[in-house]
């Protein structure tokens, strides 16, 4: 979890390779109306997120019924990351990937082909709330150390 341009595609996939757990990105489960929005560089309200949320929501029950999975997702609020982990409890590791503003603002500065314009980044950061609970990782280390890492907590 973490605001946009923290890496959390990159490591997840990284993750999965060396895992073999299957890797999904939260932003596929955004109605396109999300996407819309963003990409007009429109925030999104609690309301905006609820049915994305609730859609992650009910795939990862499904889906853990037969195997692990990594799964990358904002998850700002603790509010999000508790309709996330609903009946996960004893499931479900929270890896929070950490960063300065400007160092994250850089990143999504250079990122093509992506939905979350730059200058939303600030709204991530408004609406963050720093997880209890979660392993922090800083996205200062190179992204195979961070991989290293997560495996090492798991």
């Amino acid at each position: 979890m973490g605001v946009s341009g923290t890496g959390k595609t990159t490591i997840g996939n990284l993750l999965s390779a060396k895992t073999g757990y299957a890797f999904y990105d939260a932003d596929s489960f955004h109605p396109s109306e999300n996407i819309n929005k963003m990409k007009a560089g429109q925030q999104l309200s609690d309301g905006d997120r609820l049915p994305w949320l609730n859609n992650i929501h009910t795939f990862v029950l499904d889906q853990i019924k037969n195997h692990s999975i990594i799964i990358a997702c904002s998850a700002l609020k603790e509010a999000y990351r508790k309709i996330l982990g609903r009946q996960l409890e004893n499931q479900c590791c929270w890896f929070f990937l950490k960063g300065d503003f400007n160092t994250i603002r850089r990143r999504l500065e250079k990122r093509t082909g992506h939905f979350m314009p730059t200058d939303l980044l600030q709204s991530q950061f408004d609406i963050l709330e720093m997880p209890v609970g979660c392993i922090e990782v800083a996205i200062t280390l190179q992204p195979t150390s961070i991989v290293d890492f997560i495996i090492s907590k798991i």
